[in-house]
């Protein structure tokens, strides 16, 4: 299984402000930091934000934190919401001959929700705990 690479750069901007929480983050920070598109960041934020995870702030000195602390946000639930809950084979969509007979896309369906399962035994907090990776990204260049 594979995130998309939304859902990387949802983790990505959540590890960078919870990382940076004594200040507001802008777009243009995380973005250099890294180097990755701004029109891309300005999805995931705003996705973030309808979602309840960052409070947005706009104006000269705006900028986004969390909204919730980093105990609260459940890696298993954000990934879900940033992947949606579409099958990774959809048998329904397509012709296909043996789809009343095959059982391939339940044993799918099972692994997805073990996926999620896995990473929903974490928070924000769980993935932060790692001093080398809140020292690397504090260190801004």
């Amino acid at each position: 299984m594979q995130i998309s690479r939304f859902s990387d750069y949802t983790l990505r901007t959540l590890f960078y402000v919870a990382t940076h929480s004594d200040q507001l983050s802008t777009l243009a920070e995380i973005s250099n930091y890294y180097d990755i598109s701004i029109e891309h960041l300005r999805k995931v934020v705003h996705a973030l934000s309808k979602s309840g995870y960052l409070q947005t702030f706009r104006g000269k000195n705006g900028g986004i934190r969390l909204a919730l602390p980093p105990e609260e946000i459940n890696i298993g639930q954000l990934i879900q919401q940033s992947e949606g809950n579409s099958p990774l084979i959809d048998c329904t969509s397509q012709d296909c001959r043996i789809r009343n007979v095959c059982s391939f896309q339940g044993i799918l369906a099972e692994a997805q929700q073990a996926f999620i399962s896995t990473l929903s035994k974490y928070s924000l907090a769980d993935l932060l705990e790692s001093p080398s990776l809140r020292s690397t990204l504090i260190a801004v260049e």
